[in-house]
């Protein structure tokens, strides 16, 4: 590559995309790790996107209608970070690059959402970010569509690199955008040829090209160093209705001995190198300095859109004053005053008809009431409607032609369908739900924990949450996924009883700001537990007394979901015996966790022995029947110990011995 020509051909533009490539140099240095050399790469591509196309004021970094910039390709962290400080970002300084991938710095290894402004997800798991485009893409269509041009009319960039491509979910997400034709998503794919282990030869031989083809995209190839050609590209693809690709031919850690090796990828730290390549890119500046002119010229990039966004507030004014407090409601993301009042009459229509059903029906209830009254819901299922129970009458199909449809088909993407639910939701004004089976969510697994991780709220609708589910056998049965969930930090994992306890978790997930929710749901019909109506939410506290003791009481049991109603049977037979026995439903552990100890210690006070009652594993049980007052010698289990097996639910749940008469036994053995 002759760097003294690129030098010569734009001396302006090389000077900015410089200052991105030193700074890299000296923060991974001074950090002692790092990867150097993607920025180093994509300096030409993020500046011509900043200064000539990506719409966004660095004093107003949360001006709903701006342009979002995505760093799917998140090692490559200190582009993004230099990116915010050298166009003004307030809480981006010189000092915050300084202490990069330091303890309580904002500038993580990777770019963490909510550590600065500016960033938009959090990044590193490759992958990730160009699935949560989609997300920010959809909400961007669905938000236009309501509100119109005047207010939300924005596009979505990411750069990706070869790492993310390979990941399965990349395909996921890319299918999806180009069945739906989001033209205002824009991927720049570093095509640079490395990775961690060597040239990409050695691992792949996709035509990543020809692939985003064939999935209804907008594909051009350009050299990623020519700023003409990056922002001829990026002006082509504006244009087009389908979502674009443009490959940009690199070199990555360019300029420096390391440049197209897999060295380069990593931590350039050795000081000659780093001297050697500021010579080469003829920067004769001391670490961390970026001259006068440089600074002044990308704060006034950073100003560009001031005025712009100012025009936005204007406009925004110019509705009704019902749709711009609407408009904000839903990008703060409150729930509407109503919800809580909606909540109630269903809860008391639950109570006094007693219905049998499924909580995966009882969830589609929930969403008939909830869904007309807050229309910035928008709902999915990964091949699974009709069994999840996600599609309410009035949502309309979201498709090219029906951008105010709030329902998609995701296909069996259950991976892609979550990480664009996070991107959704972190777009803003939208409360983003999706349905797979609880055994799936293995499947989305790197999503969901990215949304725990971030404090995303999004609402992960998972049913057949049990053996319960029956004939499809163990392969369909999760057994460790509550488990596996509820050891997960910042994540409520929500099992409900019945149809109340149902519709009061749905407000609870709906109402959240920080926390994501799984709801895990019934495909058997389960009777209504809860037939006194009670105005207070039970679901807020985690867990309540359900069904206080007649007698002395001796025996507490615990239990979620479909066995509370095998708890209340076993408590009928105990108290037949003379046996007083407490019921505690424990919907969410989370939330119970959170309460006062005072509440948690009348909820499971001292003295009678314990047994829970669940069909999954007994991991992360000891917590309720250990501790808090517990003692191992009063303590039992009644559930499962191994996987499922397939047969009618009925027969199973007799076969694993998760039935009343085996709780009795449990309870009186220890007695």
């Amino acid at each position: 590559m002759d760097i003294k020509a690129l030098r010569e051909a734009n001396p302006e533009h090389w000077m900015k995309a410089c200052a991105i490539r030193t700074l890299t140099l000296d923060a991974v240095a001074a950090a002692n790790s790092g990867h150097s050399g993607m920025p180093m790469g994509m300096a030409d591509v993020a500046t011509v996107l900043f200064e000539k196309h990506l719409k966004f004021d660095a004093s107003a970094p949360d001006w709903p209608d701006r342009d979002r910039f995505i760093l799917s390709a998140g090692h490559g962290s200190m582009l993004l970070y230099s990116l915010l400080y050298l166009t003004g970002y307030k809480d981006m300084t010189l000092e915050e690059v300084k202490n990069f991938r330091q303890l309580g710095s904002k500038t993580a290894g990777h770019p963490e959402y909510g550590h600065a402004k500016g960033i938009e997800t959090t990044t590193g798991p490759l992958g990730q970010g160009i699935a949560n485009s989609v997300g920010f893409a959809l909400a961007e269509e669905v938000q236009r569509a309501r509100f119109g041009k005047k207010i939300v009319d924005h596009h979505t960039y990411v750069i990706a690199g070869d790492g993310c491509l390979m990941e399965g979910v990349s395909q996921e997400a890319i299918g999806l955008a180009g069945k739906h034709e989001l033209g205002r998503l824009i991927v720049f794919w570093d095509n640079n040829n490395i990775t961690i282990d060597g040239t990409v030869e050695l691992s792949d031989k996709t035509d990543q090209v020809q692939r985003f083809k064939a999935s209804g995209w907008h594909v051009q190839e350009i050299d990623g160093h020519d700023p003409d050609a990056i922002d001829t590209a990026i002006a082509k693809a504006k244009k087009t209705r389908r979502p674009s690709m443009i490959a940009c031919k690199t070199h990555i850690a360019l300029g420096s001995s390391a440049q197209d090796t897999s060295k380069g990828h990593g931590a350039l730290t050795d000081a000659q190198l780093i001297e050697d390549t500021k010579a080469a890119y003829g920067w004769n500046y001391g670490p961390f300095e970026v001259p006068e002119d440089v600074k002044s010229a990308w704060e006034k990039i950073g100003k560009r859109g001031t005025q712009e966004r100012k025009d936005w507030e204007t406009r925004l004014l110019s509705l009704s004053t019902g749709r711009q407090k609407e408009f904000g409601r839903i990008i703060e993301g409150d729930v509407p005053k109503k919800l809580s009042a909606t909540i109630k009459a269903l809860k008391k229509q639950i109570s006094e008809t007693a219905p049998k059903v499924a909580t995966r029906k009882a969830s589609e209830m929930a969403l008939e009431v909830i869904n007309p009254i807050m229309p910035e819901t928008f709902g999915g299922s990964a091949d699974l409607t009709g069994s999840n129970n996600t599609k309410t009458g009035d949502l309309g199909v979201f498709s090219p032609d029906n951008r105010k449809g709030r329902y998609i088909y995701y296909g069996v993407r259950e991976h892609g369908m979550a990480a664009a639910m996070n991107g959704m939701v972190l777009h803003g004004g939208t409360k983003a739900y999706g349905g797979t089976f609880m055994c799936f969510t293995d499947y989305a697994r790197g999503a969901m924990r990215l949304s725990a991780l971030m404090g995303v709220p999004a609402t992960y609708v998972m049913t057949h949450d049990s053996i319960g589910l029956g004939e499809d056998g163990p392969t369909h049965q999760p057994v460790e996924h509550l488990a596996l969930l509820r050891a997960t930090p910042n994540m409520n994992v929500f099992r409900p009883a019945d149809a109340v306890e149902t519709a009061e978790a749905w407000e609870m997930a709906l109402s959240s700001k920080s926390t994501p929710s799984v709801l895990s749901l019934t495909r058997q019909g389960i009777p209504t537990v809860r037939t006194d109506h009670t105005l207070r939410n039970e679901v807020s506290k985690g867990a309540y007394v359900l069904a206080e003791a007649d007698s002395k009481r001796r025996a507490i049991l615990l239990a979620t979901g479909s066995e509370v109603s095998v708890a209340m049977e076993a408590k009928q037979l105990l108290e037949q015996q003379g046996i007083g026995t407490r019921v505690v439903s424990m919907p969410c552990w989370e939330l119970f966790e959170a309460q006062e100890e005072k509440y948690r210690r009348k909820v499971l006070p001292a003295g009678p022995v314990r047994v829970a009652v669940e069909a999954g594993v007994r991991h992360g049980w000891d917590r309720w029947l250990l501790g808090e007052r517990g003692k191992e010698a009063k303590a039992g289990f009644v559930g499962m110990d191994s996987f499922g097996a397939s047969a009618p639910a009925g027969e199973l749940f007799t076969h694993f011995g998760i039935t009343a008469e085996n709780t009795v036994s449990a309870v009186k053995a220890l007695l």
